[in-house]
């Protein structure tokens, strides 16, 4: 896993976008991170008081693995930059066909 700053993970973001176009998948995951690296001990340390927490942001393709930790200061930056980032890379999704209501009444 390689941990970029929030600008080369973009980059490097939109590269796997383009790899995975013709064929393959994108897995991204975003969740709460508070800096550790170690598990909390059992042995009564209190932890530490109001942590600063950020965000963790892995993506995946194949076997290439990015991610990145996006500070509080910095969220409202990187969701813009990464929302444009989604808008411009997924255009080809299938359009999913509803079903007709005849066909639901008749069952």
């Amino acid at each position: 896993m390689v941990l970029l700053g929030n600008d080369e993970f973009l980059i490097e973001l939109s590269k796997l976008f383009q790899k995975a176009r013709a064929s393959g998948s994108i897995s991204m995951t975003m969740k709460r991170y508070d800096g550790r690296t170690k598990p909390i001990s059992r042995d009564g340390t209190p932890p530490v008081k109001d942590p600063q927490y950020k965000c963790l942001v892995r993506a995946q393709s194949g076997s290439k693995k990015i991610s990145t930790v996006i500070e509080q200061r910095d969220v409202e930056k990187f969701t813009m930059a990464y929302s444009n980032l989604l808008k411009t890379s997924v255009n080809g999704l299938k359009r999913l066909k509803k079903p007709k209501k005849k066909a639901i009444a008749a069952n």
